[in-house]
């Protein structure tokens, strides 16, 4: 039985996803959620769908009843990530599961980015526990620059503070397929991939790419740290939350997003996803 945390949500669904498609029975899946009506989609394939609280941890006790490998895929609460980790690590040590697979960020140890403390720390429990496991490293995903895609041709511009930094985003899919890859395929136990896609670009060249798929003329206007956060505010955004999107993009600006190694799509076995793809599929 392999459990997926978090797979209600976008990339943990995807997992799920993957799983299918490489072969995995239905009946040998355990989406853990925090709310079972958000996956009865996931039920009615014929998954089994235990309720899953990282705060709760008679739920996670339960949750892993007969699992024999889990996927944690990273908690989306910034603050409590490392606490709530914890507390799966512990309940999946405490049924001695054979390998247990990490989303954690790429170049973990060496990030300049304030993203990055947490999942150090998160690795180190793993550790710690003896659990047999495999660090999934995620660089950035795509969508999240994809999911503003349409702001920024009604506005004209892309923002940010990244200066030309590089980023090597790929789609979520790319990442999760790596997921499912790493959890089900042999000799994984002790594996560190540092994951990113395979073509890089700065946001200027980010901007044109959306002008040339939308049609639309679309630059990008590069402010401080701090104008950043503040346009990010002014959009709607929590002032902590807004603080480390332009914390990363900073981070970017110093080459934390950027990696050339193409082992993202060694694992995988295929090219990421293009920008340009994900561009259009936002659209």
């Amino acid at each position: 039985m392999i459990l997926v945390t978090g797979a209600s949500g976008q990339l943990g669904r995807l997992i799920v996803a993957s799983l299918l498609q490489r072969g995995t029975p239905a009946s040998q899946i355990i989406a853990a959620v925090r709310s079972p009506e958000k996956a009865q989609d996931l039920a009615e394939q014929g998954i089994l769908v235990r309720q899953a609280d990282y705060m709760d941890t008679a739920s996670l006790a339960a949750a892993m009843e007969g699992v024999k490998r889990v996927v944690l895929v990273s908690s989306s609460e910034v603050g409590q990530r490392t606490v709530q980790h914890k507390n799966l690590i512990q309940a999946a040590q405490e049924v001695k599961v054979e390998r247990l697979a990490y989303t954690s960020m790429l170049n973990a140890q060496h990030s300049p980015l304030a993203l990055a403390a947490e999942h150090v720390e998160t690795e180190q429990v793993l550790q710690d526990s003896g659990i047999p496991h495999v660090l999934l490293r995620n660089g950035w995903y795509s969508e999240n620059y994809t999911g503003t895609v349409a702001m920024a041709i009604e506005h004209g511009a892309v923002l940010g503070c990244a200066e030309e930094g590089k980023y090597a985003t790929a789609a979520r899919a790319d990442y999760a397929e790596a997921a499912a890859v790493a959890i089900t395929a042999e000799n994984q136990a002790g594996k560190v991939y540092e994951l990113a896609g395979d073509n890089a670009f700065t946001l200027a060249e980010y901007a044109q790419k959306v002008s040339q798929v939308s049609g639309k003329n679309v630059v990008y206007k590069n402010l401080s740290e701090a104008e950043y956060t503040n346009a990010l505010v002014q959009v709607g955004l929590p002032e902590g939350f807004a603080g480390i999107l332009a914390d990363s993009d900073a981070g970017a600006a110093k080459g934390a997003l950027f990696d050339d190694s193409k082992t993202l799509s060694a694992l995988i076995g295929r090219p990421t996803t293009p920008i340009e793809d994900s561009i259009k599929a936002a659209l």
